[in-house]
């Protein structure tokens, strides 16, 4: 072997911190606060303060390899442990506020968090469970007022306490950085630990232009929250190339997010379908209502993206959507569609292969495989489970070995999802392996099924799930929510969807109901609709 004669130059986080600085220093970072006022600064201000923090953390104590939890909504303050905490070698552990106490105790123990930066509005959730973490040292209050009870620290007079300047210490690329766990739907929640070297080579291919394209002229709104698979690098990239950055706050409403993508003239935002569905819908009573000609892509993952919802963005209101896939094992992102080379860019095609979940980006590959591991072609039609692997692909769960066999003996990740992928390349997702409906010894789709009933003018949501059934053993049901002020029978969904599946694909009933239950990170949450309706079909009908 000849060894090339380049330099051996770490992939670090404070890399994109320090160019932040030197580069782009007038640009600005802006956080919405409880009361819906904005706060202002610069990054050069920003560098400064995460300088003092990092200096901050090292006087309590904070030490390479301790992990300090943030319990935070989307801010300024937030990004600033982003990069303070990774920047002396310390991991970041963003915990899910949305999650029940108990499951953030499990979770901030088994992570041996040593310190937990939380938002003052949350102190009530943190006292649920502050007490069974052991290993925690101290708590740093963010609050504006400086009223801070107990023996917890206040984050301004921490800050305050320092003198700028720091001299960040050199570090090695394949060190943790970040830590955020599963959401434990099968099982207990699992911890992801994603180094430098990983965080560094996302960030920068979020970038591309055949990805996300962020750069600096961009206005980057991460309305995907900062502690749901680290904002899905939208921080990070935003930084590194020293774009605006718009975070949202707490209020993340239809009619607020719209107020702050006009008035910041926001160019690129993501978020779960659940959000950009309600987005839509207002769009549409409000026509004219927001100016968001700055928009020039509008990113969405975490659940499928209707074809509905792509289409409506597209012809009634001229926003481009860029569909996504990944999971926190994934630091998030694995693949993306966008229409490539030989592909149908017009129509109904164009909208259909929009809303697949693409191909892999760049240094992430994929396959898929049957039950017996036997990798299948890539023919559209044949289902099985996607795998993946990459530099920013987990390889295994921090302290579980009981996810041992969701990583192949081959170097692959398992995701869990059942997909087909097309001869282009393109992978869809049919199902999680544990909402799969099998009738009869077939599978259904839920997914496709949810996608054509949410294409109903009275549709907002819809999702499929199995009830139990004396012959078929599953059946599917649609949990169906109504747009608000549209009515829509049984029947008129039955009709609209007969002829686009095979008869026995087909509901056997459709449910109305007020809200889909939904994960901590907008999913919809199929279990409790088994549980709740599973044996709906059972049940004798009613005359």
């Amino acid at each position: 072997m000849l060894p090339g004669l380049m330099m051996d130059y770490p992939l670090t986080m404070t890399h994109f911190l320090l160019r932040a600085r030197t580069f782009f220093g007038g640009r600005e970072v802006v956080s919405r606060n409880p009361d819906g006022s904005l706060h202002r600064y610069t990054y050069r201000d920003y560098y400064v303060r995460t300088e003092k923090l990092a200096k901050a953390l090292l006087r309590l104590g904070v030490r390479p390899g301790d992990r300090v939890a943030t319990l935070a909504w989307n801010h300024y303050r937030h990004l600033e442990a982003y990069y303070a905490v990774p920047g002396i070698g310390a991991v970041l552990h963003t915990l899910n506020l949305r999650l029940h106490h108990t499951e953030l105790s499990y979770i901030a123990s088994h992570a041996e968090d040593s310190v937990i930066i939380v938002d003052r509005s949350l102190l009530p959730l943190l006292s649920q469970f502050r007490k069974d973490v052991r290993s925690l040292r101290h708590v740093i209050v963010m609050s504006d007022d400086g009223d801070v009870e107990g023996g917890d620290l206040d984050y301004e007079a921490l800050l305050g306490a320092e003198s700028p300047g720091f001299d960040w210490p050199p570090l090695d690329e394949r060190s943790a950085a970040l830590m955020c766990y599963t959401s434990g739907t099968t099982g207990a929640p699992k911890g992801v630990l994603y180094s430098h070297r990983s965080t560094a080579l996302h960030t920068m291919m979020l970038c591309m232009v055949d990805t996300k394209g962020i750069c600096e002229a961009d206005a980057v709104m991460p309305v995907v929250p900062m502690f749901h698979a680290n904002a899905w690098g939208m921080a990070h990239a935003a930084v590194g190339v020293g774009a605006n950055l718009v975070f949202p706050g707490p209020d993340l409403s239809p009619g607020s997010v719209l107020d702050l993508m006009a008035s910041e003239r926001v160019t690129f935002a993501a978020a779960v379908p659940t959000v950009w569905l309600g987005v839509l819908s207002l769009l549409d009573e409000n026509p004219g209502r927001w100016d968001l000609s700055a928009i020039r892509m509008i990113s969405v993952g975490g659940a499928a993206a209707p074809p509905a919802m792509i289409e409506g963005f597209d012809t009634r209101h001229g926003i481009h959507i860029r569909h996504t896939w990944g999971m926190t094992e994934t630091n998030p992102l694995a693949t993306i569609s966008r229409i490539k080379s030989g592909v149908s860019a017009t129509g109904s095609d164009a909208i259909a292969t929009r809303a697949k979940q693409g191909f892999a980006v760049p240094f992430v590959e994929q396959r898929h495989v049957d039950d017996s591991g036997t990798v299948l072609p890539w023919d559209g039609k044949q289902m099985g489970e996607l795998q993946v692997r990459g530099p920013w692909v987990a390889s295994s769960y921090y302290e579980s070995p009981e996810g041992a066999d969701k990583f192949t003996s081959d170097g692959w990740f398992r995701t869990g999802d059942v997909v087909t992928i097309d001869e282009h390349g393109y992978v869809l997702i049919t199902d999680r392996a544990k909402d799969v409906i099998k009738s009869g010894g077939e599978w259904i789709s839920t997914q496709a099924l949810e996608n054509a009933i949410m294409a109903h003018p009275s549709v907002l949501e819809a999702a499929v799930f199995a009830a139990e059934h004396e012959k078929w053993g599953e059946r599917p049901v649609a949990a169906v929510v109504l747009k608000e002020g549209k009515a829509a029978t049984k029947g008129d969904l039955a009709a609209h969807l007969e002829g686009r599946f095979e008869k026995w694909w087909l509901p056997d009933d459709y449910l109305f109901i007020d809200q889909i239950p939904r994960t901590s990170t907008g999913k919809f949450k199929k279990l409790d609709l088994r549980a709740r309706y599973g044996k709906h079909l059972m049940a004798p009908k009613s005359p």
